[in-house]
């Protein structure tokens, strides 16, 4: 981990790092200033390291490094300045949209840059092959390779925001802000699953609000600001779900709105129910709840028609006949007929939930069909006055279909009603947040409504009626349709009717005769009076046919004994059955057994691990604990010792129990009570500045009055006047084109002459173009085939030319690998040989300097154990030279330039003592001005000898020049 004395030489590093290509390392030192302890006080220097720190995440996609950080520095910004961690957020945000947007523009370019220039040329072989080995297309390659990983990063990036500022009172608008930019681009990439994850995280957030209640810093949702937030956020989730078409999760989300209704008991305001109950409209239109879509319909058009001022009166017809329509289309019985318990029970609390969402409170005691009815709605479409605003179709087709009593001529009647019905509808002007009518939608369920209608009349009239007949009276459906209409109807007892098919008829009767008590009571009554009948009279006995049985009687005998046979074995086969299928229930018994005892073992080993887990927790909480109550007691001391210096009471009684938390909670609420007192100071200054606006505004009103009404009558004398100048220039006008036209009329024959030779002439010069364009395409096809000839022999000529280079540049290379072979290999066998010579010349040298050191000995009269000693030390190579040197005297040789030479030598030497000749160089001979060189040089540098210009120089290992 990296330590740093400030953070501004983190933050270099790190740009350095990043200069030289090491972002990670720099990510990592950014990382380990943001999360450690010692930078908890905010300072302005952070603010600028976690902006550079979220561009490294968002450069390499380190989506978990960047939420980290982020929960790090809110701890640090919570209670200073939290304004700092919005903008920082922001840019968070800001740079993921941006490469995320980058990344699909790349990917567009990249789709459009493979376009094929040749049209003539065909695929390439290895596209062929990458297609089928990958079975995708190229823009789908492109995504998964450069937009789906940045979309990955974007999608994380708004899970991490909302996850860091779910609870947090003074960001409830970044937080809303944050949730609304995950809508659309939950949208705009109809991105279905991520928004079901989205809208489960943000109601997960909502619940864990209500949850902790006593969480400092919470959002309140009893304020006004708060609640319109958290609305506005419900609502643009219920708008994008519609989008989508995710109608499952656009009813969570009716449910979700309505849930935060009831928890803050507030009603929103009027345009947001309006966007409600629309949006209630479509979901339960598309669940097939017809009569709570009714119900919908008449919320919205009674909010329109309180709330809209600006409402025209066109638009308020439309919506009261979509409204009268949805009444129309609800199922005029009731489907829960012959229901099981369970189901009636799951039915009405399914109701008592739709209720409540189109705000209808319903007792549960109570059978939802007191109050949520098709009789109920009707009644109220005319106490409403839905009734009165409708269009005049919509009234004669609820008039006909609800009033009127025409078995045969209903469908006629109804057909045309229906056909201009469905013209009607569009875009709303005055109310947006219905922006568009359709009542086209509603012809399928009204044909049925008709349909009924006219069945149910039709069977209180007649008794039997052709199938013919009865399609002829129901133009708008085919027969099995009315058939499959009718089998629902006759279910849930709306009709009795029965069709045979054999006969090709119709059958009628009453439903209240069809029940089960009168369905069969003929049929008993027979019965009993054939069983009276036997009694009265009895029938006549007949003769005996034992006589014919008897010749038969061994047949049946035997054909009973093999059935017998045949059903003993049948049953011992059940019973072998029935015994494997024991075998394997015990078999099966015996393994959940096992499995049962492994999960139980299994369970109380975890059971054993989280309890050492939790008493590990409460030991590390009890430190924890201790650890902050002796930062409490310091903190006490501080505040104590500041209350006496400035003269206050004692900030906490003595009973009370000291926490870091009292400390600072009373420290909060002291600002909280300072920031109260100052608000109403402001509030009560825009109070009195209210009262002077309007005092200004009442006295400017009639002023404003009476000159609007001036500027009224001078704009109407000048809209006269301007009007009769225009009428006056316009008659001129008219005057001057008749008279234009009466002049150019003599030349209308001379006209058509000039343009039939000019057509002609212009067809010949066409016909002419046209040609020599074909000639000119040929020529140019021909001067392209050509020249693709050309192109594919000059590839042909490179590419063998190419070969040929090829060819021998490998052979240099080859000549030039065995030349250097070759030449290291001499190197090495000179680099020997040149060592061999030194290791000669180098004994050579000390055989001399042992034959001066005893001509030394000699001259200064020592005892002869010296060359003794002298060999015991440093024994010689060659013991025949060193018995030589020491028998023979050797003289001592001519002193050189710049040489010290002892006093008995030169007295020796100026004697007339003759020096020894030198000895003869076994390599070479010396030459004359260069005296022999002194052992000295060698001792004091052993491996730069130097034997003249002629000979060899052992520094270098190499003949000198000579």
């Amino acid at each position: 981990m990296s330590t740093f004395v400030k953070p501004e030489n983190a933050l270099k590093r790190a740009e350095e790092l990043i200069n030289v290509g090491q972002k990670q390392d720099a990510l990592q030192a950014l990382h380990d200033i943001i999360t450690s302890k010692r930078y908890r006080a905010w300072q302005k220097t952070l603010e600028r390291i976690m902006f550079k720190y979220v561009e490294l995440c968002v450069d390499m996609r380190r989506g978990r490094f960047a939420k980290d950080g982020l929960i790090q520095y809110r701890i640090v910004c919570q209670q200073v300045n939290v304004n700092s961690l919005e903008e920082v957020i922001k840019h968070f945000m800001h740079l993921s949209t941006e490469k995320a947007e980058q990344a699909r523009s790349q990917a567009q370019a990249l789709e459009e840059a493979l376009d094929v220039d040749d049209l003539e040329a065909d695929k390439r072989p290895e596209d062929l092959m990458l297609s089928y080995v990958s079975g995708e297309k190229g823009k789908d390659r492109s995504d998964r390779e450069l937009v789906t990983p940045w979309f990955k990063f974007l999608w994380e990036t708004y899970r991490t925001v909302l996850e860091i500022l779910r609870n947090n009172s003074k960001l409830e608008a970044l937080y809303a802000m944050t949730a609304h930019r995950a809508f659309q681009f939950c949208k705009q990439y109809k991105r279905t699953t991520e928004f079901r994850r989205l809208c489960e995280i943000i109601r997960n957030h909502l619940a864990n609000l209500n949850k902790y209640r006593d969480q400092r810093d919470r959002p309140d949702l009893s304020s006004p600001e708060s609640l319109q937030l958290y609305l506005d956020t419900r609502f643009e989730q219920l708008k994008i779900a519609t989008e989508l078409e995710l109608w499952q999760e656009a009813f969570r989300s009716v449910e979700d709105i309505h849930g935060l209704m009831c928890m803050v008991k507030k009603t929103p305001k009027a345009s947001l129910m309006v966007v409600y109950y629309a949006k209630l409209t479509e979901i339960f239109w598309i669940s097939s709840s017809h009569l709570y879509h009714a119900y919908a319909w008449l919320k919205l058009f009674t909010l329109q028609k309180s709330f809209n001022k600006n409402l025209s009166q066109k638009d308020l017809q439309m919506i009261a006949s979509s409204v009268v329509l949805a009444v129309l289309a609800v199922i005029p019985y009731d489907k829960t007929r012959g229901a099981s318990h369970l189901e009636l029970e799951n039915e009405k609390e399914r109701n008592l939930r739709m209720a409540n969402l189109i705000g209808f409170n319903l007792d549960p005691k109570l059978e939802k069909r007191e109050v949520l009815s098709r009789s109920s709605l009707l009644s109220e479409l005319v106490t409403k006055g839905v009734m009165s605003c409708a269009t005049q179709e919509v009234k004669d087709l609820y008039h006909l279909l609800e009033h009127e009593f025409l078995p045969l001529d209903l469908a006629s009647k109804i057909q045309p009603l229906l056909a201009k019905i469905s013209k009607l509808g569009g875009k709303l002007a005055s109310a947006s947040s219905i922006p568009e009518v359709q009542l086209s939608q509603y012809l399928p369920a009204l044909e049925k409504l008709a349909t009924l209608r006219l069945l149910q009349q039709v069977s209180r009239v007649y008794q039997t009626m052709k199938i013919e007949s009865l399609s002829q009276m129901i133009p708008f459906s085919d027969f099995y349709v009315v058939e499959k209409i009718s089998v629902d109807a006759v279910k849930n007892n709306f009709i009795a009717m029965k069709i045979d098919h054999i006969k090709g008829v119709v059958t009628f009767g009453h439903p209240g005769l069809e029940s089960e008590g009168l369905r069969d009571h003929l049929t008993h009554f027979a019965e009993s009076l054939n069983k009276a009948r036997g009694v009265i009279y009895p029938p006549v006995q007949k003769a005996s046919k034992l006589g014919e049985i008897i010749p038969t009687l061994g047949e049946v005998v035997e054909k009973e004994h093999k059935r017998l046979l045949a059903r003993k074995s049948i049953i011992e086969k059940r019973k072998e059955e029935q015994e494997r299928q024991l075998l394997e229930m015990e078999r099966e018994e015996e393994s959940r057994r096992l499995k049962l005892q492994k999960i139980t073992e299994e369970a109380e080993q975890k059971r054993l691990a989280a309890e050492y887990e939790q008493r590990k927790n409460q030991r590390i909480r009890r430190e924890i604990e201790e650890r902050e109550h002796e930062e409490a007691q310091a903190l006490l001391e501080e505040a104590e010792k500041r209350s006496k210096s400035k003269g206050k009471k004692k900030p906490i009684l003595e009973g009370e129990k000291v926490t870091k938390q009292t400390l600072m909670e009373r420290a909060l609420n002291e600002q909280l009570r300072e920031r109260q007192e100052m608000e109403k100071k402001l509030q009560k200054l825009a109070k009195t500045m209210d009262y002077l606006e309007r005092a200004k505004r009442e006295e400017a009103a009639p002023l404003i009055e009476a000159a609007f009404q001036r500027r009224l009558v001078e704009e109407k004398m000048l809209h006269q006047q301007e009007q009769n100048q225009e009428i006056e220039t316009s008659r001129q006008r008219h005057d001057g084109d008749l008279g234009e036209k009466n002049r150019l009329a003599r030349m209308l024959d001379n006209k058509l002459i000039f343009e039939e030779r000019v057509i002609s002439r212009r067809q010949a010069e066409f016909d002419q173009r046209r040609v020599e364009r074909e000639e000119r395409i040929n020529q140019i096809l021909q001067a392209r085939k050509q020249e693709r000839e050309a192109m594919r022999k000059r590839i042909f000529f490179v590419r063998t030319e190419e070969e040929r280079l090829k060819k021998l540049r490998e052979e240099e290379e080859a000549r030039k690998f065995e030349e250097a072979e070759r030449q290291k290999k001499e190197e090495a066998e000179r680099q020997a040989k040149l060592e061999e010579i030194f290791k000669r010349q180098k004994q050579r040298d000390l055989e001399l300097e042992e034959k001066e050191r005893l001509r030394k000995e000699a001259l200064l009269g020592r005892s002869t154990d010296g060359p003794s000693r002298f060999s015991e030390s440093r024994p010689l190579e060659t013991g025949a030279a060193a018995a030589a040197a020491s028998s023979t005297p050797v003289a001592a040789p001519a002193p050189g330039p710049g040489k010290y030479v002892p006093r008995f030598r030169r007295e020796r030497v100026d004697g007339g003592g003759q020096a020894p000749p030198p000895e003869p160089d076994r390599w070479g001979s010396r030459s004359d001005d260069r005296p022999p060189q002194s052992s000295d040089r060698w001792r004091s540098d052993d491996r730069k000898p130097s034997y003249g210009s002629k000979g060899w120089s052992s520094s270098r290992g190499a003949p000198r020049d000579r």
